[in-house]
């Protein structure tokens, strides 16, 4: 099987997808990882959906809301940040906006004056600093070569730092099975107390919200999708339940269910 993920080769998604398929295939954005999958174009996509200092991803929240997708397992990755670069002396910092700002605080230290620039993928910051010697990358320490060395490791503002990955497959290959589920519920309507109104079925059953997200739906100002993960699997009765009347609330609007799955943690 092969899976599609950000690339270039060497991000972490790479790593991520590694742990899943020993065939991958890379892609720019997680919109268009996501789209692949939905299309037919790809049997699996791995996407990341939480890191733990910087918070959700926002464009995969948005692309599961869009495109008809399944989640059938969840990785879990730590993070670990080095500093890469042709030498001691450079002008910019670039690396993936999120790493950016998982190393603020080593940066704002250590490298106060240099630019910082975003780029697609931690790799592509490694290819930026390979092609120029004023500019250094923030990538797992893997990815020093004979190029780009090591100046310094560890360097995330915190050392419990890790991401979540989604595995995304087709909704035909959404399973019931699984610890965790993850929904998308979208209500049509909005007055005082809807939230508590879509949260009580699950509160009542005794299951646990792991997380929730909202996100603006893209219809008007003020409208929001709810991004839901709760501790239980769809095989539960309770589950069922909870949803039956999730789904009676969100009439006016709809709800998307990603599936159930399990979690496995890589460690390199």
């Amino acid at each position: 099987m092969t899976v599609v993920t950000l690339g270039p080769a060497g991000t972490y998604s790479h790593r991520a997808a590694s742990a899943v398929a020993d065939g991958v295939e890379f892609r720019e954005s997680v919109t268009s990882i996501v789209e692949a999958v939905a299309d037919g174009d790809a049997e699996r996509g791995v996407v990341p959906i939480e890191n733990s200092i910087e918070g959700s991803v926002t464009e995969t929240l948005d692309a599961l809301a869009e495109f008809d997708v399944a989640v059938t397992q969840e990785v879990v990755t730590p993070i670990r940040h080095a500093l890469l670069a042709q030498g001691e002396v450079f002008d910019t910092v670039a690396s993936h906006p999120q790493a950016l700002a998982q190393c603020r605080g080593f940066l704002d230290e250590h490298y106060p004056d240099a630019d910082r620039e975003a780029v697609a993928s931690t790799a592509r910051g490694v290819e930026r600093a390979r092609e120029d010697a004023t500019v250094a990358a923030i990538a797992h320490p893997g990815t020093a070569d004979d190029t780009v060395s090591l100046l310094a490791e560890d360097i995330q503002d915190r050392t419990s730092n890790a991401t979540r990955f989604f595995v995304v497959a087709p909704p035909e290959d959404r399973s019931d099975a699984g610890g965790k589920t993850t929904l998308v519920v979208y209500p049509g309507a909005n007055y005082p107390g809807l939230l508590l109104e879509l949260l009580q079925p699950f509160a009542d059953r005794d299951i646990n919200l792991s997380r929730l997200e909202s996100r603006p739906s893209g219809e008007r100002l003020g409208d929001y999708a709810f991004h839901v993960d709760v501790d239980a699997g769809l095989f539960e009765e309770r589950t069922q339940a909870a949803l039956e009347d999730v789904r009676e609330l969100a009439s006016a609007g709809w709800v998307r269910v990603l599936g159930s799955y399990d979690v496995e943690h890589v460690l390199d």
